[in-house]
């Protein structure tokens, strides 16, 4: 019974050195590779403090360009704010130390995918189909709460609902980083 009780004491301190470590190098875990559920539980705690930190910037940063940003199709002037969706998340993403490229197909291919909206986490690139069904032509940022953010034709950046109106049919995917 003694070795049991000092097996399971070892197997959570590992766990708690090494979301210590993970916590202390700045380094994202991004699945828990630890056969110990102590360990893996530690680093899944410590991958999501990090992350969660990261993607309340990012949404953070995004909200900030509310009233600021005016749209052009394939523009990213950064300097007058004139962009279209994909260079508006592609400066939110960069003022964050994150680089993803121009274009709203080629962030489509950047990190992994989420299929569902269900799925979705704060700071995930949303992708959509506004013309072609089944086609990505506009993206945006999942701010959480059934919401995302993007720079829109009609009203620049704003916050719109991912499950009604409008976008509500056009979501193809989304893409976590």
């Amino acid at each position: 019974m003694q070795l049991v009780k000092k097996n399971r004491l070892s197997k959570s301190l590992v766990g708690i050195s090494l979301a210590f470590s993970l916590l202390t190098s700045g380094t994202m875990l991004l699945e828990p590779q630890s056969a110990h559920a102590a360990a893996d539980t530690a680093a899944s705690t410590a991958y999501s403090a990090v992350s969660a930190s990261k993607s309340d910037q990012i949404v953070s940063t995004a909200k900030s360009y509310i009233g600021k940003v005016r749209y052009k199709f394939g523009v990213r002037d950064t300097k007058r704010l004139i962009l279209d969706c994909s260079s508006f998340t592609q400066l939110v993403f960069k003022k964050n130390g994150i680089d993803i490229p121009w274009g709203s197909k080629a962030q489509a291919k950047v990190g992994t995918a989420v299929k569902t909206k269900s799925s979705l986490r704060k700071g995930d690139l949303v992708l959509f189909s506004t013309s072609k069904p089944g086609t990505v032509n506009h993206v945006g940022i999942y701010i959480g709460n059934g919401k995302f953010i993007s720079n829109t034709t009609s009203s620049g950046v704003v916050i719109s609902d991912i499950n009604t109106g409008y976008w509500g049919s056009r979501f193809i995917s989304g893409r976590r980083l």
